[in-house]
């Protein structure tokens, strides 16, 4: 995630800001610029853009100007009211409950970051308008008594997540209960459209033989590997060979494990290389230097040179705080392997390529 400044005082502001702190005017997020813009709001019509880098005119989101769910912006001539990440939403919750509505601001923020890493990456992300088949749309669904259990997955672009999982409680006893070391909404995020992009970019994009050299026949019995999974635990040995033990269930779950730390990677990444956070994975141990400098590294060496001393530093910061480690994972060689295999087939999407990044990714 990149650093942003208001456009009207200059001041540093976050992604899911609505207001700059030090000025008072109302923020938006431009996503076909990347950029986070001041702006003097309006009843009607479109909002009235502060400051000299704002370019266009604009409009709030629907979300934004009604139920106060999102900060982002749409361009005033678009005919849609809401923006291009929240039109991709076809079911929230009942806001009859008052939890509910802070579920679904939850649901859609981990969305919105989901997207902003997307559209970093160059990866297009299609609505039913674009592919009326495998179009992109989500359903955030709430269980009810007697009815269906809701379970959170993907199904032909259709990405379902059960809204008790932007309950923070609600989650990390989920967490425990299957021995996770990790849960989170934006993790499940992550995870879910790693399987759409499995099919898109993997299955119709000419990877499958290399996929199935690395994490196996994804034709074996789906349904049979997630029971044995469930019923017997995963294989011993999944540590050496998996980023976790559900990846070890099947093929599929592996590339969507993996996938999701992909994401997770990246996008550290870019925000401790926006910030001018480096770390030198040397002997030596931390110091400063360019941030930039890493991007001209291959995608491997990049984990290597640059992840592996962040997610430790990270860690041990997170535990001088009195909490648990952000990143509990371990990368063999194999999930090495893999990661770079992610790196290489996001590449061929025609997208941004890590290493063809500007010097000064702050540029």
């Amino acid at each position: 995630m990149k650093t942003f400044r208001c456009s009207q005082c200059d001041q540093p502001v976050y992604f899911e800001n609505t207001a700059c702190a030090a000025c008072g005017v109302a923020l938006g997020y431009l996503p076909s610029e990347a950029a986070m813009a001041a702006f003097e709001a309006a009843p009607e019509g479109p909002w009235k853009a502060l400051g000299k880098r704002v370019t266009g005119k604009w409009k709030p989101c629907a979300n934004y100007a009604g139920p106060q769910v999102c900060n982002w912006m749409v361009p005033a001539d678009d005919p849609a009211a809401l923006c291009s990440c929240c039109r991709q939403t076809e079911v929230i919750p009942t806001l009859e409950k008052p939890d509910n509505r802070l579920y679904w601001a939850r649901l859609e923020a981990a969305k919105r970051r989901l997207y902003y890493a997307l559209d970093t990456l160059g990866l297009d992300r299609p609505g039913l308008a674009e592919d009326p088949e495998r179009g992109l749309r989500f359903q955030f669904l709430e269980a009810v008594e007697g009815g269906d259990p809701v379970l959170t997955g993907h199904d032909s672009g259709c990405i379902t997540v059960n809204i008790a999982e932007a309950d923070d409680a609600e989650r990390e006893a989920r967490r425990t209960a299957m021995g996770e070391p990790y849960r989170s909404l934006l993790g499940h995020f992550r995870h879910e459209i790693g399987h759409y992009y499995w099919d898109a970019l993997v299955a119709q994009g000419g990877w499958l033989e290399p996929y199935r050299a690395l994490f196996g026949d994804e034709r074996a019995d789906y349904a049979k590997a997630l029971e044995t999974h469930y019923r017997d635990g995963p294989r011993p040995d999944w540590p050496a060979h998996f980023i976790s033990a559900y990846a070890a269930s099947h093929p599929w779950e592996d590339w969507a494990e993996t996938w999701a730390h992909y994401l997770h990677v990246v996008d550290a990444l870019d925000t401790a290389d926006h910030w001018g956070l480096h770390l030198d994975g040397s002997a030596e141990g931390p110091a400063a230097a360019d941030p930039g400098e890493s991007f001209s590294k291959p995608f491997r060496e990049r984990l290597t040179f640059a992840w592996l001393p962040l997610s430790r530093f990270l860690n041990s910061m997170s535990r001088s705080l009195g909490h648990g480690d952000v990143y509990p994972f371990v990368l063999p060689d194999p999930v090495l392997d893999k990661l770079t295999f992610v790196d290489e087939v996001v590449r061929s999407a025609h997208c941004v390529a890590w290493r063809d990044w500007p010097s000064d990714p702050r540029e």
